[in-house]
């Protein structure tokens, strides 16, 4: 898949979830499709870019997927979780909510610049996977992110507005990681590691939060477990 196809698909994979607000009227299909995501981003990264990253660079990758984790960890203090479908708006004033878009914005502008790293020779189903998984989890972030626009009073037009902008973040973040790789000696594993991290962080709070009181039921299982399958059968 070419770079600038991936771009079109990120970049709608936000519309996709913005249309889905209107559709999914209970919070249980949003936590379906989370919980179906973060399956699938759990098992990509333990069958497919793990084994990859640490074969080709050695055990000092570890200390960068520890920094993704942590990265993650100071982003969802500002994002206040809607990066796994936390949609709570209370204490938050009826304004733009800036700290929320800002933080969920530079998420995926960093999880998208390793991306393009297939190009370079590097493993191409390490990315392909990781492109897959972030078009996964982009759809339901983009439904909490849209919610919170409409609790917060923005108008329709403002929404979908900064709705946009927030779609530009990842593209921008696979072009720049395009530009480094072409134009520069710039080399994406140890950002790949970062990435991990994070989707390490955002996968398995998804799946031990899928639910209230951390209970997980028969359908959100179902769900976990497609996304287990769907990940595996990558080749």
């Amino acid at each position: 898949m070419s770079t600038t196809v991936q771009i079109f698909v990120l970049f709608n994979s936000v519309f996709i979830g913005g249309l889905l607000v209107a559709l999914l009227k209970k919070s249980s299909n949003l936590k379906l499709l989370l919980s179906f995501s973060g399956g699938y981003l759990l098992t990509i990264i333990f069958t497919h870019i793990l084994p990859d990253i640490y074969i080709d660079n050695g055990p000092t990758v570890g200390f960068y997927i520890l920094v993704g984790f942590l990265v993650q960890l100071v982003l969802e203090y500002f994002s206040q979780g809607a990066e796994h479908g936390h949609t709570h708006t209370h204490g938050l004033k009826k304004s733009f909510p800036l700290i929320i878009f800002l933080s969920l914005s530079l998420h995926a502008f960093i999880e998208a610049i390793p991306v393009v790293s297939s190009h370079a020779g590097h493993g191409h189903h390490q990315t392909n996977g990781l492109f897959w998984g972030i078009f996964l989890h982009k759809v339901p972030v983009a439904i909490a992110l849209m919610t919170i626009f409409k609790t917060n009073g923005l108008s329709v037009f403002k929404s979908w507005f900064y709705l946009a902008l927030f779609g530009l973040t990842a593209p921008l973040g696979l072009w720049f990681g395009d530009y480094l790789i072409k134009n520069t000696n710039f080399e994406t594993a140890w950002i790949m590691a970062i990435a991990v991290g994070m989707f390490l962080h955002i996968s398995t709070t998804i799946i031990f939060e899928s639910s209230e009181e951390h209970k997980i039921n028969f359908l959100k299982l179902m769900a976990i477990i497609a996304g287990f399958v769907l990940g595996t059968s990558l080749n």
